[in-house]
């Protein structure tokens, strides 16, 4: 005699709700996974965790101290065919005061090519007390042939440094610059070196492009 299974209808139900649940806990992990770089770049901005600068939100800081800092400007490149530096090594500032600087770049290539800049600063734990109000970082910037950007930064050191154990005698910080290529094809292919662009460079103002904060 043959016996038949018989399958009830609970049981579908609760098949269906446990491959409903797996399908979500899937998405949700490839989502996560996508969201996880954008997420902790926000939260080093937030934070200045890792030497990342924190995003200013306000223009001026609540007070000066009578206290003199040192910050040192670097710039690099990381396989873009640009001349990138800081107009000024350095610049000595009040602890609270707010304060800009300007960095050049030069397109050395025989075309267009567009690049953005990510910085952070040293030492690290001075991340979460350098405010930058204005800053060319996170955009990209597409210069012609021997085109040269003024690219500005308006910064400020938070007055409560003092207060922090580890940077109580802090006098110097460095903030630097990384330019990386940006390329507007599907391949995403790195800018190849070659030789500079004939001719002189032509004088951008930085005040002629829009620069992201």
């Amino acid at each position: 005699m043959n016996r038949q299974t018989v399958t009830h209808p609970q049981n579908k139900n609760t098949n269906r709700i446990v491959a409903g649940v797996c399908i979500a806990f899937f998405g949700g992990m490839i989502g996560m996974a996508y969201a996880a770089v954008p997420l902790y770049a926000m939260f080093c901005q937030a934070t200045g965790y890792g030497g990342t600068v924190k995003r200013a939100t306000q223009q001026y800081a609540d007070r000066v101290l009578d206290r003199d800092i040192t910050i040192r400007f670097d710039a690099n490149t990381a396989g873009v065919p640009w001349q990138f530096e800081p107009v000024a090594r350095s610049v000595t500032i009040k602890i609270g005061e707010t304060a800009q600087a300007h960095y050049s770049a030069t397109n050395k290539f025989v075309r267009a090519t567009t690049a953005r800049a990510t910085f952070n600063v040293q030492p690290e734990f001075a991340g979460s007390y350098f405010n930058k109000v204005e800053c060319f970082c996170f955009t990209d910037t597409t210069l012609k042939p021997g085109e040269t950007l003024d690219m500005p930064v308006v910064f400020y050191v938070d007055p409560d440094i003092v207060n922090a154990p580890e940077l109580k005698d802090l006098n110097t910080i460095t903030l630097s610059y990384t330019m990386f290529p940006v390329e507007k094809n599907e391949k995403k292919k790195p800018v190849v070196l070659s030789v500079p662009a004939e001719g002189t460079s032509n004088k951008v103002s930085h005040t002629e492009r829009s620069l992201g904060g």
